[in-house]
């Protein structure tokens, strides 16, 4: 079943700091747009603390919640966990999967849930389970409107960021360990990840109708949006996906099309140099000042 990915227009994320929060963590402001998919922009850059797009018919303020006090005090003195978030839309046909890692330090994430309740969504706890790699907590999500999964890529990057938002808030020792620890954590990452070192772009066939995309880079906020408004300027289908945040890394895997068949070789190559450059262009950017 196609999952209509592609659109990016109609909605807009603006994110914003609270000052009375010392840490400054961002505030996640639903405003409705009506912008043409043809003429949205990439969202500015969230490090310069101004507006990155994401959108609803809705307008609200995520409410922002007291940091927890059970924070690890000696976490020098211990192995912080990478935490992981995975954005599942292939899984079940019905409702986006969330599944949400930090070792074996996450508890009932009740704020988590609320937090994307005020987006206009259904969250529903469908599984918790436990592996060497800590413990998963799995959510099943519906726009409350429809009582569907969610389609469209800004309103699943406001679901990925809402959900580190509330790591970096009740587990300030995941700082270090998330790209958004730099700028709204109380420890930014200790190493910086390379894009052109971290990026690894792959497009295999799955079948005579799509293609596969597989991405791995650097993870910054507004990364899905960016990329998908990316893969649709060239006339590429986006169907359905996973979007995984591991870390300081995103990596994802896309089912694509083009014109209803899978993509040729010419236009694979085509695909992973636009996605590269685009990866590539604001540390260029920055360099030529």
């Amino acid at each position: 079943m196609a999952v209509a990915m592609a659109s990016a227009a109609n909605y807009g994320v603006f994110f914003t700091t609270n000052t009375k929060n010392k840490c400054k963590f961002p505030i996640f402001e639903l405003r409705n747009h009506f912008w043409p998919a043809s003429s949205v922009c990439s969202p500015p850059n969230i490090l310069e603390k101004r507006s990155v797009g994401l959108s609803s018919s809705m307008m609200g303020i995520i409410p922002r919640a007291t940091p927890s006090v059970t924070a690890v005090e000696n976490d020098d003195a211990e192995t912080v966990p990478t935490p992981k978030v995975i954005i599942d839309q292939d899984s079940d046909p019905d409702a986006t999967v969330v599944e949400i890692t930090f070792g074996d330090r996450l508890g009932a994430l009740m704020d988590t849930m609320n937090a994307l309740r005020n987006l206009g969504l259904n969250v529903a706890k469908a599984n918790v389970y436990l592996d060497s790699s800590g413990k998963h907590n799995k959510f099943a999500i519906t726009k409350a409107t429809t009582g569907r999964k969610v389609e469209d890529p800004e309103l699943l990057e406001a679901i990925r960021l809402t959900i580190i938002n509330n790591l970096l808030e009740y587990h300030p020792e995941s700082s270090s360990q998330l790209a958004m620890g730099a700028t709204f954590g109380v420890e930014p990452p200790k190493e910086k990840v390379d894009v052109d070192i971290a990026t690894h772009i792959r497009v295999d066939d799955d079948g005579p109708s799509r293609s596969l995309l597989y991405m791995e880079t650097a993870d910054r906020p507004g990364l899905l949006v960016d990329l998908v408004k990316i893969i649709t300027d060239i006339n590429i289908t986006v169907e359905s996906g996973e979007f995984d945040t591991e870390g300081l890394l995103a990596k994802m895997k896309f089912h694509v099309s083009y014109k209803s068949k899978a993509i040729s070789r010419p236009l694979q190559q085509v695909l992973a140099n636009s996605l590269r450059y685009f990866l590539r262009r604001p540390t260029t950017e920055e360099a030529s000042f």
